[in-house]
């Protein structure tokens, strides 16, 4: 009797961790949906995985420096959120093609409608940022350009979106 109860609460337990887990998911586009404006396109993750194989775009990271070092995508230019001014981008080609990132796409919009008034011509923002781009099991390096599993997730928060990877708050 006490086994079958214990199979019991482990398949309940089983169900609800999926279904927590389906919802992360789904959350995540909803919370995108409140989130973003839709200023800036977007651009998918294996889109820009293409655009990188071809050398084709300018990539920026709009996350802090210490969120950059732990990790981002190869390539990418660290043009900090919270410090960016136009100086950052001065010298880059306004013509060629422009891809922002951050965490999940908020702060990347942001800095993508920025470059937008500064000339650029054709910004897209990363849907779902450095985090979607790990959960579709793309490379990131860290700050000394070696391949890593580690992502800095902001905060605990937001880390519950990061669903491959090693999560790190600092």
């Amino acid at each position: 009797m006490i086994v079958k109860k214990l199979c019991i609460i482990s398949n309940v337990s089983l169900i609800l961790l999926i279904s927590v887990c389906a919802k992360a998911q789904t959350k995540l586009e909803d919370r995108l949906d409140t989130l973003l404006n839709h200023t800036v396109p977007l651009v998918s993750q294996d889109e820009l995985a293409k655009m990188l194989s071809k050398k084709k775009v300018i990539l920026f990271d709009t996350r802090t420096k210490k969120e950059y070092n732990v990790s981002h995508i190869k390539g990418a230019r660290l043009v900090d959120y919270d410090t960016f001014s136009s100086e950052m981008v001065a010298g880059f080609d306004k013509e060629k093609p422009v891809v922002v990132y951050c965490s999940v796409g908020y702060r990347s919009e942001k800095i993508g409608e920025k470059l937008l008034e500064l000339g650029f011509t054709n910004v897209q923002n990363l849907y779902g940022g450095i985090f979607e781009w790990k959960n579709h099991s793309h490379m990131v390096v860290d700050d000394r350009n070696t391949p890593t599993d580690s992502v800095h997730v902001y905060n605990a928060d937001w880390g519950q979106y990061l669903n491959k990877g090693i999560k790190i708050i600092e």
